[in-house]
């Protein structure tokens, strides 16, 4: 039982920890996909914690398209892998054979893609809140992704979000109307495991930084004691 005047921690709060360590066990998953089935009401559930994400002017301008047919899946792999050899005919060295290493999708090994949209006419013109900042709602649906994403992880599933791709390309692929825009293409499906680290530190392309080197106090670049 709490006393009077007791300032709740993370540790006093199970549904809490449990938020965080999502967070903490969420992955951009690739290479550990599967391929077992996804059942429907497990999917379902994943899709409607992303459709009840914040939006701009409450204008849900998100839609997902759930793609399943093999063809497609091979067409659009074919695509992703030869815009990776673009970037890496970029590198040099000791990044070409670290980038070499690295696996940048997981489209025919998961069990459905799930591409998302971002319509900028939904809701419109009067979109509260976009009138200043056009971008509001791409941010808006950048959110939706994350809430699919965070709940995957809860349901013990891996999400991949695949950006080595022309949008022009997915628009034609997926017949996505000229006025609606491509965002994500996301590898969904259960996982042999969530790896413990993530694939680019693991393989040495990029470490995390520290909480620490992107604050800043009251304006940017001032330090806590400024």
């Amino acid at each position: 039982m709490k006393t009077p005047g007791h300032t709740p921690n993370l540790t006093d709060s199970a549904p809490a920890a449990g938020l965080y360590d999502v967070i903490n066990r969420r992955r951009d998953v690739r290479g550990e996909f599967s391929g077992a089935e996804l059942p429907e009401p497990v999917l379902r559930r994943v899709l409607t914690a992303a459709h009840t994400a914040p939006s701009v002017g409450l204008s849900q301008p998100w839609d997902f398209i759930l793609v399943r047919d093999a063809g497609t899946r091979r067409a659009f792999r074919e695509h992703v892998l030869a815009e990776r050899s673009v970037f890496a005919s970029k590198l040099e060295g000791e990044r070409a054979e670290t980038f070499s290493k690295i696996k940048v999708e997981g489209i025919v090994e998961s069990t459905l893609g799930v591409a998302v949209t971002y319509d900028p006419n939904r809701g419109a013109p009067e979109v509260l809140g976009r009138h200043a900042i056009a971008d509001a709602g791409l941010y808006s649906v950048c959110l939706a992704i994350q809430n699919l994403w965070l709940a995957a992880t809860a349901e013990g599933l891996g999400v991949g979000w695949v950006s080595f791709y022309r949008e022009e390309f997915l628009r034609r692929l997926l017949g996505v109307p000229s006025e609606v825009r491509p965002v994500a293409w996301l590898c969904l499906g259960p996982v042999r495991e969530l790896a413990d680290t993530p694939d680019l530190e693991r393989h040495g392309w990029r470490q995390r930084m520290p909480l620490e080197d992107v604050l800043h106090y009251e304006a940017y670049g001032r330090g806590r004691n400024r």
